[in-house]
């Protein structure tokens, strides 16, 4: 038996901001079975994760490309793949069996053909929705998790800053940071993101960037005393500003540099007479890094989730026709927590 199968395509390599005219609809068929003897699965998507390093993928070059096959460089009419968890609908393939929930790296699509090897998990029913396991409990709470704890080692008290708070990862650094006793303050680009941070997640400080005429000045305002801890998911003035106020022996940890993933945004230059007085570490990571302390990161965050005490937040979109758009929002700002694609119920 064969279905139609919408997925999605870049049209042509771009360097500038996307636009939902970068991206097309397609429309093919695929087999809902598998041939004797074939290894082959067939998963039917149930929720797509919209991630912003993607378009570092969609350039002709760019420097991320080969460092890891998250990375690897996407080509016009090629279906797009990422995370992705679907339900197994046929498999000649003796570990999965039909109706298994997997999570995996599939196209952007209503169905994917896979491999065993493009599985990242199976999924056991869980009392949490599907697609926390795109977000709080997947790559992005991974990211928070590690690259605050692993990475910049953070001591109760502690005077920490989050970039692009209102996102995927940032929001749920703060909220690590908070359960730990520091004090917090993000920045987001809506009034709406900001009091979010504040009245919900429990930041003790939020403000919006794009209502700052000075950065720098606007961070000495909240950390007269300086920041021990910087999680940088957007680069450029941000953190330029950000090393300009860090304490001695502070610690920046880099995920994301958002505002630099188009020609248009100026590349971060912070001061090294900082970096190099103040003794200041800096350092880009991946989840993938840490995939060592995925089991611990994992459990303490169900438990969180299971008191109340850490909240998630997502933005959720209908149909694969709707991936262009969301795609395109993440540069705009347009989301608020965990970007997801829903595709059918789960």
């Amino acid at each position: 038996m064969e279905v139609k199968n919408k997925y999605i395509v870049i049209k042509h390599h771009f360097e500038d901001a996307p636009k939902e005219a970068n991206f097309e609809l397609k429309t093919g068929t695929i087999a809902l079975s598998v041939a004797p003897g074939s290894d082959d699965i067939i998963v039917k998507n149930l929720y797509i994760s919209i991630d912003p390093y993607q378009i570092n993928r969609m350039k002709l070059s760019s420097s991320s490309q080969g460092t890891s096959s998250f990375a690897a460089p996407i080509n016009p009419g090629e279906a797009i793949d990422g995370a992705v968890i679907g339900k197994v609908v046929a498999s000649g393939n003796a570990k999965f069996q039909k109706d298994d929930l997997v999570l995996g790296v599939f196209t952007w699509a209503q169905y994917s053909l896979v491999k065993e090897g493009s599985i990242l998990r199976k999924l056991e029913s869980s009392e949490f929705p599907l697609s926390y396991y795109l977000g709080v409990l997947g790559f992005n709470g991974l990211s928070a998790y590690a690259g605050f704890f692993e990475l910049c080692k953070p001591l109760k008290g502690e005077k920490v800053f989050v970039s692009a708070a209102g996102g995927a990862v940032g929001n749920l650094v703060g909220q690590y940071a908070k359960l730990l006793g520091c004090y917090v303050v993000g920045c987001a680009g809506t009034q709406k993101k900001v009091e979010l941070l504040k009245k919900e997640l429990g930041f003790d400080e939020a403000f919006n960037y794009k209502e700052e005429k000075d950065l720098n000045y606007a961070l000495k305002r909240y950390f007269p005393d300086g920041i021990d801890v910087y999680f940088d998911n957007v680069g450029g003035e941000t953190l330029e500003a950000a090393v300009a106020n860090m304490r001695i022996f502070g610690r920046v940890a880099v995920c994301g540099v958002i505002s630099e993933y188009n020609s248009a945004g100026r590349k971060a230059s912070p001061n090294m007479l900082d970096i190099v007085y103040k003794r200041i570490s800096i350092r880009g990571f991946l989840a993938a890094d840490f995939l060592n302390v995925f089991e611990e990161f994992f459990s303490k965050t169900l438990d969180y989730l299971r008191t109340g005490e850490l909240k998630t937040i997502e933005d959720i979109s209908s149909g694969v026709e709707s991936i262009p758009s969301a795609f395109v929002g993440l540069f705009k700002g347009d989301n608020i927590g965990k970007k997801v694609i829903s595709l059918a119920e789960d």
